[in-house]
This record gives structure tokens, sequence and C-alpha cells, in this order.
């Protein structure tokens, strides 16, 4: 099957500039990850495809090859079989990929020092309450992880042994191979980019320099935090490979729904029902605030459903200030229910006493309901 033309590939024009290149490149590679299409085969093969395409055109000398000869330019020496090439994908792409997928891909990054692997960042969501959020909270987590290896020291070497130069690169972590008109670097087989090998592996980690374990850590949670604040532990992710630097823990916390309240930011609101006695003839009703405390409502005469007391500084802590946001009660006028023969009298009574005057709003609503009828009607 022949090849498809590279920027076809990639979806550009012979004329794209680097940036426009890098841009479409991300795109397809982000569309076409197998982490993102786990099992599909087309999806892993257009992948393969995209990446490939990328390799020659983000490389000046190798696009302009390409511009001049086609696939032509890379088939000499440097095809294998059954077409494509041998492509280390890691080594080509691997800081496009850091950009694309974050920290939260799983396995290591890259570090310092000979091609070392850093630790893999690890997420541990957490889930408290709306008061803990309000006052903070100290805390004790367990995480799953992986830690350096006693044995070795986190060497990876039998008895703290330290790993040697790579005979294969000599310490370079790639090597060169001809390929076509060029000469491409790729990474080496030996020791996968690190420049170094184990020549007697340690028993316990197998030379990896580190081994699973539960780890404890003690967090504080600050005060006035909010639903999917990230909170960064560094350096205490799963450990790196063979002695590299670990990487963080990030703890993304949610917030528990709160029986009483609802949060806004840094307001906190209540809603509370009152008898209609006390909406007609005034009253005070007393309300739990978020820090323990109580709060006294002064309801006026003649409140209504929807009506919206403010206290002021009763709300929730703000993160890093000793500010305080308010606490808002919403009142529902509650209508009586279960009512003795003696009640439904006075009511009735009450009915039948009372005038327009009682009923503002329903008496206003009424009349407009009257005069759209008569309107329909004319």
């Amino acid at each position: 099957m022949s090849k498809r033309d590279y920027y076809e590939v990639l979806g550009v024009s012979r004329t794209a500039s680097a940036d426009e290149l890098k841009k479409a490149y991300r795109k397809l590679a982000m569309q076409y990850h197998p982490d993102r299409n786990p099992g599909d085969q087309e999806a892993e093969l257009a992948f393969k495809e995209i990446n490939e395409a990328y390799e020659i055109l983000k490389d000046d000398q190798k696009r302009a090859a390409y511009d001049r000869y086609g696939h032509r330019a890379f088939e000499q020496g440097g095809a294998r079989p059954g077409g494509g090439f041998d492509f280390e994908f890691a080594s080509g792409f691997s800081d496009i990929f850091d950009e694309m997928f974050g920290e939260f891909m799983g396995g290591g990054r890259r570090g310092g020092g000979g091609g070392a692997m850093r630790g893999a960042d690890l997420r541990y969501n957490m889930t408290i309450t709306l008061e803990e959020a309000f006052a903070g909270v100290k805390t004790a987590i367990e995480i799953p992880t992986s830690v350096p290896c006693e044995a070795c020291k986190g060497s990876g070497g039998k008895d703290g042994a330290e790993p040697v130069t790579c005979p294969t690169c000599r310490g370079a972590g790639k090597v060169r191979a001809q390929q076509g008109f060029f000469t491409i670097e790729r990474t080496c087989p030996t020791c996968h980019g690190q420049g170094r090998v184990i020549k007697d592996p340690c028993t316990a980690c197998g030379g990896s320099g580190r081994v699973q374990k539960a780890k404890t850590l003690q967090v504080a949670i600050p005060a006035g935090v909010e639903e999917d604040t990230r909170i960064r532990l560094s350096g205490e992710g799963e450990a790196g490979l063979r002695g590299a630097p670990p990487g963080d823990l990030y703890i993304f916390l949610s917030i528990k729904p709160h029986r009483i309240f609802q949060r806004q930011g840094a307001d906190i609101y209540c809603t509370v029902p009152i008898p209609m006695s006390t909406a007609a003839l005034g009253g005070a009703v007393e309300v739990p605030t978020i820090d323990g405390g109580r709060a006294k409502i002064d309801i006026p005469r003649g409140t209504q459903t929807g009506a919206q007391f403010r206290q002021k500084g009763k709300g929730m802590s703000v993160l890093r200030s000793p500010a305080r946001g308010d606490m808002f009660v919403r009142t529902v006028v509650e209508t009586p229910v279960n009512l003795s023969k003696r009640q439904e009298e006075l009511l009735r009574e009450f009915a039948a006493e009372a005038g327009e005057d009682h009923s503002p709003e329903s008496t206003s609503f009424f009349k407009k309901v009257k005069e759209f009828w008569e309107d329909l009607t004319e």
C-alpha cells in the first residue's frame, strides 16, 4: 500500500510554518493517542502515521529532502520490512507529549542526568465536609505508590552497586543509524535512553531501584478551600527510576453537600420555613451558622416567602485571608396543616373579615386576571 502524503496526513499545506505543523500534530496526536482509544487498531495506526509524518516535516533538512524527492528520500537503507519507519516514539515527540497530556497520564517524565526517569505524579481524590472547608483540617491519607528500594538504596544494583555506562551508546542514551540521505538518532535499545545499565540487578526491586508500598502522609487543608481545589505536595509522588527525582502528589478536593447550607463562593445560603402567624405578626427565628454558632433573625410583620436577610461576616472563610463571606437567610412561609375545628373556624372568620388590604399581592394579581379575560371578550 502506498504511503499518504505527509502534508495530507497532518492536514496542512506545503507552505505550513513550523508552528502550524506543531499545532496540527498536537491536535491529531491527542485525538488518536492509544490512551484515548484503547483497543482501537485504526486509531493506533493513524497515531503512528501522524507521528511519522511530523518526525520528518519538523526537521528542516528532512522536510527539504521530502519536498524534493518524496518518500523515496528515506527508502534507501532506512526502510523496514513491510514499509514504514522504525521510529522510537518516545524520543521524537516526548516533549510535545508532556505538553499535551500533562502530569497525570502515568509513567515518569524525562529528567536530567543521563536520561534518568523522574517518578510519576500521583492524583488523590479527597472529600471533605463544608465545616472542614470552613475551618481547615489536618488529616492522614494512605497512598499506594512506589518508594526507593531499601536493599539497594535506590540504585537498582545489587548491594547498592551503581549503574555503569551503557556499552552500546557509551552513555549518550542515543545511537545513530543511516537512513536514506541522513543520519538518524534513535533512543538506545540497550539502556532505553538512560545512558547507564545495571550489570547485576538488585533482587528486591529487579533493578528498578524502587518497590511498591503504601505511604501515609499528613495533609493540611487550609480554611476557605473550594470545590476542585488542587493541592500539590512536591516530591510525594512515585519514586524515580534508579535514584531519579520523585514525582509530585496532587490532591483534588471535593466538598460534600450540606444538609442546611448551600455555598456560592465565600457566601452561604440557608432556607428557613417560618409559621404563617410569625410571617403575619412578626417575630424572631434562630438559625445556625457555619462556625457552630447561632444567629437571631428578626422577622418583620407581613414577611412573604422569598424575603432574604443578610448576616454580614457569617459566611465561609476566604482562602489565605482573615475575611469571611456573608450568610443569606431566605424565608418560606409555611401553610398550617392538621387544623382543629376551632382553628378552621378562626381562619374562616379571618377570611370573612379580611379585605383587600390584607392580601395586596393576591388582590392585584386577580385584578389583572379579570382585566385579561375582559379584554378577550371584547
